[in-house]
């Protein structure tokens, strides 16, 4: 069995000597695994990185073999980001997501589609930060946990949201929520904004962080702690690059 598709490397880990298990996410194949050779050589070590795009062709002799990679690269990402931390703890973090996520041999077309869009960001601007955030929701979406920040679970007022429900993943508004606000989830502005898809609004850092915290209790929960996984320690790395950040505001 053979085809050819477009991926994006997610992890590589060691086989053998001279060998690596690369695991991509490919465009019409879903994620996928596969052996490719000579992991150590010139040629390759700047090509088997998470993140870099690639044009690969897969081959097993019976579908649900392990296989072989050929790649060829398309465009290599990684290599860009190695003098900015933080963007690139955002491109391992959602790597690192995915390659734990997601069921093997799946086609994920709009996951696909997010994730450039993801590192197209990650490869200027300073509107990064938000449009990470936005893209773990989406990958919660994808995966059938979508939240609904555009109103009131408990009295369908659009205004003055400031809680997520950690049972349901809807949002609270202040007056609902204030009666059992230390068991609800801080509800940050520009995810409000983003949900309803009314323009870019600037958060500080700490509602950036806020932001994560929503999307990483409803991935730890729903999805990671299904598989019997905690979440990858690479997005634990991302929140310790963006705690040092010292501007005001990291822009959406």
């Amino acid at each position: 069995m053979e085809w050819s598709d477009e991926a994006f490397v997610l992890a590589v880990r060691p086989h053998g000597e001279n060998a690596a298990v690369l695991t991509a996410l490919t465009r019409d194949h879903g994620r996928h695994a596969g052996l490719v050779a000579g992991r150590n050589s010139l040629g390759q070590r700047g090509i088997l990185l998470p993140g870099n795009e690639l044009r690969v062709r897969w081959r097993a002799r019976l579908a649900e073999h392990l296989g072989h990679w050929r790649c060829e690269p398309a465009r290599l990402r990684a290599g860009g980001l190695f003098d900015d931390a933080a963007r690139l703890a955002g491109l391992s973090a959602a790597c690192a997501l995915l390659e734990g996520a997601l069921a093997e041999r799946q086609p994920y077309p709009g996951l696909f589609a997010s994730l450039t869009r993801l590192l197209d960001s990650l490869g200027g601007g300073s509107a990064w930060l938000g449009g990470y955030v936005t893209w773990e929701l989406n990958l919660l979406r994808e995966l059938g946990f979508g939240l609904d920040l555009t109103a009131c679970a408990a009295t369908g007022a659009v205004e003055d949201l400031r809680y997520v429900s950690p049972k349901t993943g809807r949002a609270v508004s202040g007056a609902a929520g204030a009666p059992y606000r230390d068991r609800l989830l801080p509800l940050p502005a520009f995810l409000v904004a983003r949900a309803r898809r009314t323009g870019a609004v600037e958060a500080s850092v700490e509602e950036i962080l806020q932001g994560l915290a929503v999307t990483g209790y409803f991935l730890e929960r729903h999805v990671f702690a299904e598989k019997e996984r905690a979440l990858p320690p690479a997005r634990d790395r991302l929140l310790d690059c963006i705690t040092r950040y010292t501007t005001r505001s990291c822009g959406i």
